[in-house]
């Protein structure tokens, strides 16, 4: 997965899991299933659907300028002659859209994160670390397993 498309996924996540589990319970993202076991009050829920969906308005442009970004890079990095600052030009602006999506994620994460009850923000810091320890432990095993061989495509 190309590092635009994880980051939009990511801002996805950030914004459309959230709005997942606040308006119903169920499967859902990672970051809707974080809110889920958090046990949020109607008007927590009430007040996660809100910001979720003033930052929906704010991200869906980044998202459709990161769209167009990636591409012009893809086109940079394929056209003939190669040029090398042009190639640059577009990986330079990409990382800036990326950058800009970045904060708005952290944004809505702060905003949630400061409607929650201290015990819930320490039950999500703890979830957090669970995580982080699951995705250590996982990239150590792949990491023992060694470079895999890429099958040819027919």
């Amino acid at each position: 997965m190309s590092r635009l498309a994880a980051t939009a996924l990511a801002a996805a996540v950030a914004i459309g899991g959230v709005v997942v589990s606040a308006q119903r319970p169920g499967p859902g993202w990672q970051a809707g299933l974080a809110l889920r076991a958090l046990d949020l009050t109607e008007a927590q829920r009430e007040q996660v659907r809100q910001l979720t969906q003033q930052h929906q308005v704010q991200i869906r442009p980044l998202l459709d300028r990161a769209q167009a970004a990636q591409e012009a890079q893809r086109q940079a990095v394929e056209a003939i002659p190669f040029s090398e600052p042009q190639i640059r030009s577009a990986a330079q602006a990409l990382a800036e859209i990326e950058t800009e999506l970045a904060v708005q994620r952290a944004r809505v994460q702060a905003d949630i994160y400061a409607l929650l009850t201290p015990e819930q923000q320490g039950r999500l810091q703890k979830m957090r670390a669970e995580r982080d320890t699951r995705m250590k432990e996982r990239a150590s095993r792949l990491q023992q397993q060694g470079p895999r061989r890429l099958r040819p495509r027919a």
